[in-house]
């Protein structure tokens, strides 16, 4: 999973004509650090995509852009427009996250 440190680095990156993958996170954040535990094996079996991390209090504008209130949360980006957002409360379970990527991918 790369990086995103900047805002142009995210517009860059938003504009794939495939989806992309941008978890938000911080660095505080137990919820977080519980994702991270899981979220391998999904990034392998999703490795056809590109995915991308924010830190959110890195980069505080890009959440409050996108309405991303809790973390850790999933948006699918494509062509510059959010396609798909999962939110933190439903981003506890490998499963969770599996049935939120089926049905938005």
């Amino acid at each position: 999973m790369k990086s995103i440190h900047t805002q142009d680095e995210f517009q860059n990156v938003i504009q794939s004509s495939q989806p992309v993958m941008v978890k938000f996170q911080a660095d505080w954040c137990p919820d977080c650090r519980r994702m991270d535990m899981f979220i391998g094996d999904i990034l392998e079996e999703y490795k056809n995509y590109n995915w991308y991390d924010v830190n959110r209090d890195e980069v505080p504008a890009i959440a409050e852009e996108y309405e991303v209130m809790g973390i850790p949360s999933i948006l699918i980006f494509q062509n510059g427009e959010k396609i798909g957002h999962l939110h933190s409360a439903y981003a506890k379970t490998p499963e969770e996250v599996e049935e939120f990527l089926q049905g938005h991918l």
